[in-house]
C-alpha cells in the first residue's frame, strides 16, 4: 500500500515568520521573568528585576490581580546623564531601561490582607499567604 503526503512548502515558510514575528519568546515580553511557587501555607512569587532599586518597583494589588511594575524609560535615563553632562557614547546598547507592568490574578485562597515583600539582590519576592483550610462539618437537620 502506498501513502502520499502532501507537503506545502509555503506552509512551513508561514510557520517561519510566525516563530520570527510571534511575541511568544521570553525576550520579546515587556516584564521581568517570574517563578511562583506553592508552598503548604503561602504561595512565593519570585520576579528578576536586575538593575531596578527597590524604590523604582511598584506592587499593587486590586480585586485579586497582583500587579508588579516600573516605570521607566530611556528618555529620562538619557536626559539625566545630559544634566550631570555625563551622556555616554553607545557603540552597542542592549540593555533597555523603559517601564514595564505584569498582572496575576490571585486564586481565590490567597489572604490579600497578608502580603508582603522584599527587594534583594535584584529579586523581587512577594509572599502570598493561603487563608485557613475551611474543614466540612455536618449540619444538624431538626424535624419541623
Amino acid at each position: 500500500m502506498r501513502y502520499m503526503i502532501n507537503y506545502k512548502p509555503a506552509f512551513d515558510f508561514d510557520t517561519m515568520l510566525n516563530s520570527i514575528f510571534t511575541p511568544n519568546d521570553r525576550w520579546l515580553q515587556n516584564g521581568p521573568a517570574v517563578n511562583i511557587i506553592e508552598e503548604p501555607d503561602q504561595y512565593r512569587l519570585e520576579a528578576e528585576l536586575p538593575g531596578l532599586s527597590e524604590n523604582e518597583v511598584e506592587v499593587k494589588i486590586d480585586d485579586r490581580v497582583l500587579t508588579i511594575g516600573s516605570q521607566r524609560s530611556e528618555e529620562d535615563e538619557t536626559n539625566r546623564e545630559k544634566e550631570e553632562n555625563k551622556a555616554p557614547n553607545y557603540l552597542i546598547r542592549e540593555r533597555r531601561e523603559r517601564s514595564f507592568s505584569r498582572s496575576f490574578v490571585l486564586p481565590k485562597d490567597v489572604d490579600s490582607e497578608k502580603i508582603s515583600g522584599s527587594f534583594n539582590n535584584g529579586i523581587l519576592t512577594i509572599i502570598l499567604e493561603k487563608l485557613p483550610e475551611v474543614k466540612p462539618r455536618k449540619i444538624k437537620v431538626q424535624a419541623a
